[in-house]
């Protein structure tokens, strides 16, 4: 049974790394491999010897003695558990997504494409960097790539210059995106899952992310590539929205708002993000003068109320992604409960020497952690991190949850497939994977390498 659930797992996540060789969506094998793997559990239950359970964080005791009828009921207990974790990532997704729209809708992003002054390459390198870090800490980085890519295609004509600042842009994006907890899916499903607090994983994760961006932008803005100056593109005349910068600076604010919300409330996350995406939405549909309309089933006869600025920010989110998310969770779920991450965190951990430092509460040593780093550089981190959160069981600000969280999140920047904004930025700009592996790819390894002797360092004095 194991053997066949592991099977279906590497052939599905097969399929997840080919999508552009087979030319198939990922959600598509993601959906189908989640399904299948369950369904094969279910089939097979009275042949399960183990399974784990994710809420004690245990292995079940004579579990291989129970009836059929026990074993399934047991399954359908992990099966809603696992289900209602992940839904509180994906309504929390949505809800920033939507906003994130909503900021669009009203064309909020032209605000920053205002502060862009300069003409000198250098300076426009330092200053989208830095956007792309801290933006990407708020909107999250594939949110944030979006925008600066779009900011630069409006801004400088020439392709191959503009290229080079799209991968400082998905370096930058990436590295913001890992300190803060709504930054990155991966550091919000750490976050959601009660292993970092927003506090710590800023404290802890800063200095090292600021150090693997300055690192590749210092070096990158000693090339010739960006020395000189450049021509601006002439700009939109498209009329300026009276509300754009109004928009922006409420839609940022509550979705920073989230993490005090929690904080105070110690409710999770999804509930502070629904609460601002209702006030944002408030604003929107009153900005906009129409009528307060969350959904489109009720079909109002005023047109405004029909299309008005929720619902065609609802009708833009990133399904596609979200279904995603929803497929290789539930697979990895799947993983967990029949003990797999389990048994094999325990091998690991009998196997491989520690390395870290003496100071170090990590149970794994921080070669197992780099090597998770660079494999989110081929493999999708999500996965990685989930199944992170299954093999481990070290209380909330552990130093591995805040590394595992670095390491993942920096570390897919080394390939232009390895993040999501890696893979929107090359279907913008149709970039080139071995253009982005001899162009970017070390810059973004030497950066990770930065942030993690920043990270050990940190560690020892803290």
């Amino acid at each position: 049974m194991e053997a066949i659930i592991i099977s279906l797992f590497l052939l599905g996540y097969l399929a997840i790394t080919l999508e552009h060789s087979l030319k198939v969506d990922k959600l598509i094998p993601a959906l189908i491999m989640m399904a299948v793997m369950w369904a094969v559990i279910s089939l097979g239950i009275g042949n399960v010897n183990t399974w784990f359970d994710s809420k004690l964080h245990s292995m079940i005791d004579g579990f291989s003695m129970f009836s059929g009828v026990e074993k399934i009921h047991i399954l359908e207990g992990s099966l809603i558990h696992h289900l209602g974790k992940t839904a509180e990532i994906l309504v929390f997704l949505i809800g920033a997504m939507t906003i994130v729209e909503i900021i669009d809708y009203f064309d909020g992003f032209s605000t920053i494409n205002k502060f862009v002054r300069s003409r000198s390459k250098r300076k426009i390198l330092w200053l989208f960097s830095g956007l792309a870090f801290f933006l990407s800490a708020i909107i999250d980085n594939l949110t944030a790539t979006i925008v600066l890519i779009s900011i630069l295609q409006k801004l400088i004509a020439d392709r191959e210059s503009r290229l080079m600042y799209v991968g400082m842009i998905v370096i930058a994006a990436n590295a913001g995106g890992a300190w803060s907890p709504i930054g990155d899916v991966t550091t919000t499903m750490l976050w959601i899952g009660n292993k970092v607090s927003a506090f710590h994983l800023v404290e802890y994760l800063l200095l090292p992310s600021m150090m693997s961006l300055a690192v590749p932008v210092f070096i990158a803005s000693l090339m010739p590539t960006f020395r000189g100056r450049f021509e601006p593109l002439k700009a939109s005349e498209r009329p300026e929205n009276p509300h754009s910068s109004k928009m922006l600076y409420l839609g940022l604010g509550a979705i920073v708002f989230v993490p005090i919300f929690k904080t105070i409330t110690h409710l999770p996350p999804y509930v502070g993000m629904m609460l601002s995406l209702g006030v944002v939405a408030a604003f929107a549909e009153v900005f906009s003068s129409s009528k307060f309309n969350m959904s489109s089933v009720q079909k109002e006869e005023n047109d405004k109320a029909t299309h008005g600025p929720v619902h065609q920010s609802l009708s833009k989110i990133e399904l596609p992604s979200i279904l995603f998310f929803l497929g290789i969770l539930m697979a990895v779920a799947a993983l967990e409960s029949m003990g797999l991450l389990f048994e094999f965190a325990t091998a690991m951990r009998n196997s491989l020497p520690m390395v870290g430092t003496e100071l170090s509460t990590a149970p794994v040593s921080d070669l197992v952690v780099i090597l998770l780093g660079v494999s989110s550089s081929v493999i999708d981190n999500v996965p990685l991190v989930a199944a992170s959160l299954g093999m481990f069981a070290e209380p909330m600000d552990s130093p591995i949850w805040h590394f595992i969280a670095y390491a993942a999140g920096t570390g897919g920047s080394m390939l232009v497939i390895g993040s999501a904004a890696g893979v929107v930025a090359m279907g913008m700009e149709q970039i080139n994977f071995f253009w982005y592996l001899k162009k970017i790819a070390w810059l973004a390894l030497l950066g990770f390498l930065a942030g993690v002797l920043v990270f050990v360092f940190m560690r020892s004095i803290i």
